[in-house]
């Protein structure tokens, strides 16, 4: 677009930017130019400064304000440094002299389109990146899997500390990495580290960075992942793991805003979200003295508990079709489907290692099969083994007299008694809450 108040040589520019392959919008004021700008889909500004009803100085803080991925560069029939100095602070791309620098529009032109364009990939990219990390794509519709999505929902918006408690293979790195993307910091670094992947040196270093000189190796400064996710989230998986002499720096951290690297003499100040995931019982290690207790309360602001894939056997199919459709690409396979006792041997099994295993015994199946449908015959032996028939007799052995039947009444009742409170309910029947949601999937209360 271009922005000037001299018709001849606005018609001159836009005649040789157009010969360019360009398409050029042409206008005589700012209140035309924002108009341009609200309504059209501008890479590039070419602005002069003195225009009949405002400055192009002041134009460009507007508009990038609004449109940060615009470039503008300013003209002007007089060069004027301070003017220039404003520009640029501004956010313009350019500030150039009509006359003078002719010859450098085009090739800065050029400049600003490609970084439009640079700008513009990125965004993308960082789009994909956010809807391929987001609530959105946790798949579950079991209790268990809702309540803890809606849990980390509401946490997401504030910067408190999060504690992820969970059987190892229960993706709480993907709620980490959905928390971070559904927040303000989503613009800003999300690191993850295992904290069991290190020994004790190594892993002061990874977390804190260390100065040059520090220990043998160490031939320049480091900065550590705490410094890295200045501005954003830090995820520490297994904390349960970190040694104790560790645990009062991360401490420190929580406390203080500011952390002292292996070597150095001075604190670093840093601007950090925590979220930190274990599978090990905290309140048991502090017990045992194996985990700081004042550290285990400043990480138990929010917790949020994710749920075996054991308690939560309803989403497996779900979970199945969108790793068959994954894998099937990688490998080029056919698959359209999953056989319905493929589904049903998933479905009994106890399922351990969680929904990472899962996740590695269908993509061994999609390598194996041959047909278009997932098959039992390209399970593990294990799960091969299991006595579908069986297990449909049993569940089918339910009567209106037996145990499972007056604990369903039971939980009903004090449901109702409740109005529906899940947590005052799971009180009243002295069991924990995730017993509750597993015992209202199985008897198929809702």
């Amino acid at each position: 677009m271009l922005v000037d108040d001299e018709e001849k040589l606005r018609s001159l520019l836009k005649r040789i930017i157009t010969l360019e392959g360009y398409q050029v919008l042409e206008c005589s004021n700012l209140k035309q130019a924002h108009k341009f700008l609200e309504k059209e889909n501008i890479d590039v500004v070419l602005c002069d400064v003195k225009l009949p009803d405002g400055s192009g100085v002041g134009f460009v803080k507007e508009a990038k304000q609004k449109h940060p991925h615009t470039e503008i560069i300013l003209l002007t029939a007089y060069g004027n440094i301070p003017d220039g100095v404003q520009a640029m602070k501004n956010g313009a791309f350019d500030y150039i002299t009509k006359g003078d620098d002719n010859d450098k529009i085009l090739p800065l032109l050029s400049r600003a389109v490609e970084k439009v364009q640079l700008q513009k990939r990125v965004a993308a990219l960082e789009q994909q990146v956010g809807n391929r990390y987001s609530f959105d794509n946790i798949l579950g519709t079991s209790l268990l899997i809702q309540d803890a999505i809606g849990l980390a929902k509401r946490v997401a918006a504030t910067d408190a500390t999060v504690l992820l408690l969970g059987e190892t293979g229960t993706g709480k790195e993907v709620f980490a990495q959905a928390i971070h993307n559904g927040g303000k910091r989503k613009s800003k670094s999300f690191m993850a580290l295992n904290c069991s992947a290190f020994s004790k040196e190594l892993l002061e270093s990874e977390i804190f960075g260390h100065k040059a000189g520090a220990f043998t190796s160490a031939v320049k400064d480091k900065k550590g992942l705490i410094e890295e996710a200045d501005g954003g989230t830090l995820f520490l998986d297994e904390i349960g793991e970190m040694p104790v002499e560790l645990q009062s720096k991360l401490l420190r951290v929580l406390e203080t805003n500011d952390f002292i690297k292996v070597g150095d003499t001075k604190s670093t100040k840093v601007d950090v979200r925590i979220i930190a995931a274990t599978n090990r019982d905290l309140q048991k290690e502090v017990a045992e003295n194996r985990f700081r207790e004042d550290l285990f309360y400043r990480l138990n602001v929010f917790t949020i508990h994710l749920p075996a894939l054991r308690d939560r056997k309803k989403d497996i199919p779900a979970l199945a079709a969108y790793f068959m459709q994954v894998f099937s690409q990688k490998t080029n396979a056919r698959l359209t489907g999953l056989n319905k006792d493929f589904i049903q041997h998933l479905t009994e099994h106890d399922w351990k290692g969680n929904i990472r295993e899962l996740k590695n015994i269908i993509e061994r199946a999609c390598i194996l099969e041959t047909g278009q449908e997932l098959s039992v015959s390209n399970l593990p032996l294990e799960l091969q083994n299991i006595d579908v028939n069986q297990v449909n007799t049993r569940q089918h052995m339910l009567s209106a007299f037996d145990l499972a039947s007056v604990e369903k009444l039971h939980i009903q009742r004090v449901l109702n008694h409740t109005k529906g409170n899940k947590t005052e309910t799971a009180k009243l029947l002295n069991i924990g809450l995730t017993t509750l949601y597993r015992k209202l999937e199985e008897y198929k209360i809702v």
